[in-house]
């Protein structure tokens, strides 16, 4: 009889056991930035780990300084799902060799891009302009709305970095001897507007963008290639200084993009779940079109990553486990 009972435990305990591993995952907060991206791809992890892996993951609210700090200071929040690392790289890099953090999977696979873009309508028409050199050669392409014998760059609003770095960029490559202007477009608005106004009326346009962003995703555009490789050092003394007054051509630098997992977090999670975080990581393609979709039907970010989970399974399986998966189709 004592054999029956303990073998009957012993059973008991086996059936108990795919729920404790699921409970070895236990809390874990998950940092939400101020912008779409960054909402839908924390969601989108609530989502994977709190279903697919029996977490009970929390989203709150930050942004990328304080988040990063917080999260090699205190240990919290345990995962940054987009950092964008180049804002703090020494904190960042110091904090990984100290043991505090982990890196997990590039979050965006492409980097955060910026540069000059202008529409694919027009790259299409003309093949021949891939680079910044060629699209220089032919103002007459692109005209100034108030200055037709001149060619037009939009530039984004003061105070941007990126702003600053396409006016040392048009200096670099001496573009107003070249017969072009560099249009102050005043706002995130103006500048979106600009971009909009020509792509709905099918016309030309060279304008400073970024991406991952929601536009982009409305509306497809083309970066152009600088003709030169990326020198760092030039990018620090002058690519990026708006007080250096002699530029010289450079290459746009990406911004890496990394999910940062706090170590003791890492040291006790499931390994399904470290895997995870280490293989989830999506183009700039596949973000535009999402968050596009989500500016267009003023969905939140939870909407955005249901969104994905049900329409792109291609991607988001060869990231979970089989079971995972299972579990996750069950809860859209």
């Amino acid at each position: 009889m004592r054999k029956i009972l303990t073998l009957a435990a012993f059973g008991a305990a086996l059936a108990a056991a795919p729920a404790l591993a699921q409970e070895e995952c236990g809390d874990l907060s998950l940092s939400n930035m101020n912008w779409q991206s960054a909402e839908v791809l924390a969601a989108l992890d609530q989502f994977i780990l709190n279903n697919g892996y029996g977490c009970n993951a929390e989203i709150v609210a930050g942004d990328t300084v304080p988040s990063i700090t917080s999260l090699i200071e205190r240990g919290r929040p345990e995962v940054v799902p987009e950092a964008w690392v180049n804002l703090l790289p020494d904190l960042v890099e110091q904090a990984k060799a100290d043991g505090k953090i982990v890196y997990g999977a590039n979050s965006l696979s492409d980097g955060g891009q910026q540069g000059w873009f202008i529409p694919k309508y027009i790259a299409d028409a003309h093949p021949e302009i891939l680079t910044i050199p060629e699209l220089l050669k032919r103002p007459e392409l692109f005209p100034d709305p108030e200055d037709a014998s001149k060619g037009a760059i939009y530039n984004g609003q003061e105070g941007w970095g990126g702003t600053i770095v396409t006016s040392q960029m048009f200096k670099a490559y001496g573009a107003a001897d070249l017969g072009w202007n560099l249009l102050d477009t005043g706002s995130a608005a103006g500048l979106d507007g600009a971009i909009a106004r020509a792509y709905e009326n099918q016309q030309p346009i060279v304008a400073f963008y970024w991406e991952p962003t929601a536009l982009l995703g409305k509306y497809e555009m083309v970066r152009l290639q600088h003709g030169v490789p990326l020198d760092d050092a030039e990018w620090e003394r002058c690519s990026s200084n708006a007080d250096c007054p002699d530029p010289k051509p450079n290459d746009w630098k990406s911004d890496v993009v990394y999910t940062l997992i706090a170590s003791g977090f890492a040291e006790r999670a499931p390994q399904d779940v470290l895997d995870y975080l280490n293989k989830r990581s999506w183009s700039n393609d596949t973000v535009n079109r999402l968050i596009a979709w989500m500016t267009d039907n003023q969905a939140t970010g939870e909407d955005g990553a249901r969104e994905f989970l049900r329409t792109q399974p291609d991607q988001w399986e060869q990231w979970v486990t089989p079971e995972a998966a299972e579990k996750i189709k069950a809860a859209l």
